[in-house]
């Protein structure tokens, strides 16, 4: 299998590098085909996506880069859509789904800004229940497709970058596992493709991909797509993880 990367970030959200200095990287690695996917605009949260303005140019630059390039690779114009982003997706050509926030109490918590910001959410919108904030987090997961239309799942397991030592909460606890498997359930009525993603592991959070084994195993059974992503925010990380990618998937089959 050719190795190719439809989960990436620009300079026009949070990621280090240009669309173009993310296509020449492809274009060097080999790869037949690349996806960049900027965050879409979220009206509460401008710290990591992509503005209004922004956008445009983004769509714009990347348009003119399928062009420019086409002769050296595919390029796809795409955009990760948090769950409560109201944008349009129509410009893109294909939409990666994903949830970053709960919304609990009128406001928004973001999932992956840092341990000690989801430590103190937990206590004071759950009384310290990690569990339900585990049900909130992955009935909202469950509901991704429908809201997002997205042709791919991303880090289905987010709410577990923070939780590498299994400190704050347990993954086998059967809270956990019953608000997981609901969400899955419900995913895998959808035509969505699930992402296999080391980013947390490319950045140092974790040491092992999003989502857990049985969640990739069941998918897979179920005859169900995967992709492999780096969730790149640097273009030396573009294909981080995919030589482990084919022998993960072989294993859970």
């Amino acid at each position: 299998m050719m190795p190719s990367n439809y989960h990436t970030h620009t300079t026009f959200c949070h990621g280090a590098d240009t669309p173009e200095e993310l296509v020449c990287k492809a274009v060097e690695l080999g790869c037949p085909a690349l996806g960049l996917t900027s965050h879409s605009y979220t009206s509460f949260d401008g710290s990591y996506c992509m503005t209004r303005e922004g956008t445009k140019a983004y769509i714009a630059q990347v348009r003119a880069l399928q062009e420019q390039y086409k002769d050296q690779i595919k390029l796809y114009l795409g955009v990760e859509q948090d769950f409560y982003s109201e944008d349009p997706t129509d410009p893109y050509d294909y939409v990666i789904g994903s949830v970053h926030y709960v919304k609990k109490d009128g406001v928004y918590l973001s999932i992956d800004e840092s341990k000690e910001n989801q430590q103190n959410f937990v206590a004071k919108h759950y009384g310290g229940d990690w569990y339900a904030f585990a049900e909130d987090y992955f009935a909202t997961v469950a509901q991704v497709y429908e809201k997002t239309g997205c042709q791919i799942i991303a880090h289905f397991d987010l709410l577990t970058k923070f939780n590498a030592k299994g400190d704050l909460f347990d993954t086998k606890h059967p809270r956990y596992l019953a608000a997981a498997e609901k969400a899955l359930e419900a995913l895998l009525k959808t035509p969505a493709a699930l992402e296999v993603n080391y980013g947390a592991i490319a950045r140092g959070y974790t040491e092992k991909p999003y989502p857990e084994p049985w969640v990739i195993t069941k998918w897979l059974r179920a005859g169900k797509p995967v992709c492999f992503s780096s969730d790149c925010h640097n273009r030396n990380q573009l294909l981080f993880g995919y030589s482990d990618y084919e022998a993960l998937i072989a294993r859970c089959s």
